[in-house]
């Protein structure tokens, strides 16, 4: 079905189908689109997982974000619901190895996408979706990145786009969060073909697509990874010395071996600190402007106006990702925005398997690290166990 082929969606709510019915779904997309629904933006007519007793349970509990129309049908084949539902809007909830073929089989039937993240294990990947996006009005494909939007950001971003605070020189970037050994015993989790990678690629990509979007492109990278507890493939702990392409360095720490959890930016501009400290979510509290002495009490006073306060959700990603499908533009968090979180975080994962700096733009095609966020390093790269006793080249 293509999408010339779908409905205007002027005047009316947008249809939407839940790909995947697991914890992310019920918890944080379900409220979302239940008041959407009470807005008059939304209406959920399908969910889908290969889990039959699991989507019709998803189903069951959905009635608020059905807008009072009839319950949203359950589903376990993909096709099927895009073929039969036709939803305007996919919103896809499943591990990431799944998500390329789901993202390009809704873009193909014409509807829009908003996935999880990481949105796909490689940039290969993400190229590939990105070549099957509508080339003038949609549909396009959208990440969930929900901390970039919420009063608090929206005011930081502001002030540090207008220079108000100085030129930014020095940001730190940390998600330190603990996960144990139950938590690595789901199949998918710490193996890079179905996770695509660790902390930095599934924890902190939430607060490095953030720290991206409030200072701006990067323009190289040096980083270190470990494998210092966890029995996985892939790394449990990172850290990265990041210089923007506006003269800015970072540092950036991704764990999950840390007891005391917690996410933090701080930005030391020429005339004061920002810092937001918070774990999941944050509101405007979270955040705190520290000026410099010299600082005139008025100007300063105007920086801690954060206005209304509207927490980083996905409510607010998904009210915004709703104003672009009906305008027809290009959301954020898609595209060369969208892909940008993605290409740091190969280029962290090169740098420290290679021991070398990486610069922006030098992933691409013919690149190990473009096709698999490992590149086939060794030590990193997923050995068969008979073929590394046999001393056999290794299988990535």
């Amino acid at each position: 079905m293509a999408a010339s082929e779908i409905a205007p969606l002027t005047g009316r709510r947008i249809r939407v189908a839940v790909i995947g019915t697991g914890a992310i779904a019920r918890d944080s997309h379900l409220p979302a689109l239940a008041r959407l629904a009470e807005e008059g933006e939304t209406e959920l007519v399908a969910a889908v997982d290969v889990d039959a007793a699991s989507a019709e349970s998803f189903c069951a509990e959905a009635a608020p974000a059905t807008a009072g129309a009839e319950p949203p049908h359950p589903y376990t084949d993909l096709d099927r619901i895009l073929r039969e539902q036709r939803p305007d809007l996919v919103v896809i909830c499943t591990p990431p190895t799944l998500h390329r073929d789901q993202t390009v089989a809704a873009l193909r039937a014409g509807a829009w996408v908003w996935c999880e993240k990481p949105p796909v294990p490689s940039l290969a990947d993400f190229d590939a979706v990105e070549a099957q996006e509508g080339k003038d009005g949609g549909p396009y494909a959208s990440i969930v990145f929900q901390h970039r939007f919420g009063s608090g950001t929206r005011h930081v971003r502001r002030l540090l786009a207008e220079r108000a605070m100085g030129r930014p020189l020095v940001a730190h970037c940390q998600t330190t969060w603990y996960r144990d050994t139950a938590y690595y015993a789901v199949p998918w989790r710490g193996r890079w073909a179905t996770e695509g990678g660790g902390p930095a690629m599934g924890h902190g990509i939430h607060q490095m697509d953030l720290l991206l979007d409030l200072l701006g492109p990067w323009s190289e990278v040096r980083a270190m990874a470990g494998r210092l507890v966890h029995d996985v493939e892939t790394e449990d702990v990172s850290t990265a010395l990041v210089r923007f392409a506006n003269g800015a360095m970072a540092t950036v720490v991704n764990s999950v071996l840390s007891p005391d959890e917690v996410s933090r930016i701080r930005i030391d501009c020429e005339r004061a600190t920002v810092e937001l400290t918070h774990l999941y979510g944050h509101r405007n509290d979270d955040w705190r402007i520290t000026p410099a002495r010299d600082v005139p009490d008025t100007e300063a006073k105007a920086w801690q106006d954060f206005g209304a306060d509207l927490p980083s959700s996905h409510l607010e990603q998904l009210r915004e990702l709703v104003a672009s499908m009906r305008a027809g533009e290009r959301p954020r968090s898609s595209g060369a925005d969208g892909r940008t979180s993605l290409e740091l975080i190969a280029a962290l994962y090169k740098s420290a398997f290679t021991d070398a700096t990486v610069r922006a733009g030098e992933i691409g095609p013919g690149d190990p690290f473009y096709a698999a966020m490992h590149g086939g390093a060794p030590g990193w790269a997923p050995v068969m166990a008979e073929r590394a006793a046999s001393g056999e080249e290794a299988v990535v």
